[in-house]
């Protein structure tokens, strides 16, 4: 018996000694928060690296900086807290202000996942759109802009990518009901082509970035002290 109870002294004693498991690092991905401006921005509020992007959703070569960048960006160091990255409108059509509008009306935690599933499915909608818009945007002039801009939306498949990912058809009718964010993404598209030439453009940490593509920028991301 006493050496029985030894045994389990000894059980206990490891079990004692044993450490905590490790909690999973946060991902700061999940962190999103709507500036002053009504940028979104993503990521940790105290990371060392500001990244700030000015970005048109009919842009072809947006698209293919937000496809390229992703795994090493947003899925690495924006999930570490290394960089936070601030997401400015620079709008250039009305395709691309009602895809502004919907990737906003998701609310903050959707905003990157509405933005990728856009840009991912540019192609797409664009083309749609464009066809759409040459047909019947002289028919529409005359109606109001969130109207002009929800029936592009529809016209385009905007609206059907969105149900897609589960906003409802209430939800997205929201999203043209009133002009505040409307306004919003008027006055920083106005700023946003103030500061840059083109889209995408980029800034590190309050400088301009000579960059229109991933392979450029990570360097300059990466003296800037994103390891």
């Amino acid at each position: 018996m006493r050496l029985i109870g030894l045994l389990f002294s000894m059980v206990a004693g490891m079990s004692l000694a044993s450490p905590a498991p490790a909690r999973p690092a946060k991902d700061w991905r999940a962190t999103v928060v709507k500036l002053p401006t009504g940028a979104y921005a993503i990521g940790n509020p105290a990371a060392k690296v500001k990244l700030v992007e000015y970005l048109s959703y009919t842009c072809p070569h947006c698209a293919h900086f937000v496809a390229e960048s992703k795994a090493p960006l947003h899925d690495d160091l924006v999930r570490r807290g290394v960089v936070r990255v601030e997401f400015r409108h620079a709008v250039r059509d009305p395709l691309d202000m009602a895809a502004s509008l919907l990737a906003r009306c998701a609310g903050p935690r959707s905003f990157s996942g509405a933005s990728e599933a856009i840009f991912a499915a540019q192609a797409s909608w664009y083309q749609q759109g464009a066809t759409w818009w040459q047909a019947n945007g002289p028919a529409i002039q005359s109606q109001p802009e969130l109207a002009q801009l929800k029936a592009a939306a529809n016209g385009s498949g905007l609206t059907q990518l969105m149900r897609g990912r589960g906003m409802t058809a209430a939800a997205i009718n929201q999203c043209f009901a009133a002009p505040a964010d409307l306004n919003v993404v008027t006055a920083m598209t106005k700023a946003s082509w103030a500061a840059i030439q083109g889209t995408p453009s980029f800034t590190v940490n309050g400088k301009a970035a000579a960059a229109s593509d991933w392979s450029n920028l990570e360097p300059q991301l990466r003296a800037a002290g994103a390891r």
